[in-house]
């Protein structure tokens, strides 16, 4: 099992590497086209910014790569993001493998959960489907840190609801994305990591 994890200018990557260690799996770190391409899965991680993170891709030929991969791919958290088709942070145009659009949480005056942008901590995740939530039991609770959202749409495959219902977990075809991170979620993370890796 050859597992790669797409490196480029959003961080997170060592801690995604760990929880792989743990399910004792090994990936490469690379921003090679030809590795990329030849590997079984695909994570494309992240946490940073959208706009300086797709002119990385841009400048490195990775966007229109990762669009034409036919293995299964899973981005986390802003990887997903760069997933969908456009991007309210800084108006950025991201790689449209899925049609949803992602946008930034906006908590009403009257709210009276006063619920704080970005969302930080555990939240459950429900409505699940495909079998990259194979023996997660509905309302599981995963870790999050975002303050943009994908809607829900015909790719939502997870909704967690916080400000209003949103996709935190989207796939088409072999693209997988959850916006939670899978490596900081304990048990459940680690099973929808194995669940990646068995697709």
């Amino acid at each position: 099992m050859k597992l790669v994890i797409v490196k480029y200018n959003a961080g997170n990557i060592q801690s995604v590497l760990y929880a792989l260690e743990r399910i004792g799996m090994e990936a490469l770190v690379t921003d090679d086209q030809q590795l990329i391409r030849s590997a079984d899965k695909v994570i494309f991680p992240g946490v940073g910014e959208a706009s300086t993170a797709m002119q990385y891709l841009r400048e490195r030929g990775l966007d229109q790569l990762i669009k034409t991969l036919e293995q299964p791919v899973l981005g986390i958290c802003l990887g997903m993001q760069l997933m969908c088709t456009h991007s309210e942070e800084n108006n950025t145009d991201c790689l449209g493998i899925f049609e949803e659009q992602v946008k930034r949480f906006q908590p009403a005056a009257d709210n009276q959960m006063h619920l704080k942008v970005p969302q930080m901590g555990w939240n459950n995740i429900h409505s699940l489907k495909t079998p990259l939530f194979k023996n997660i039991p509905e309302n599981s609770y995963c870790y999050f840190v975002h303050g943009y959202y994908a809607s829900l749409g015909k790719h939502s495959i997870a909704t967690t609801d916080y400000v209003l219902p949103y996709s935190s977990a989207l796939h088409k075809n072999n693209f997988y994305g959850v916006q939670f991170h899978p490596e900081k979620s304990a048990t459940v993370g680690e099973t929808i990591l194995r669940n990646f890796i068995d697709l």
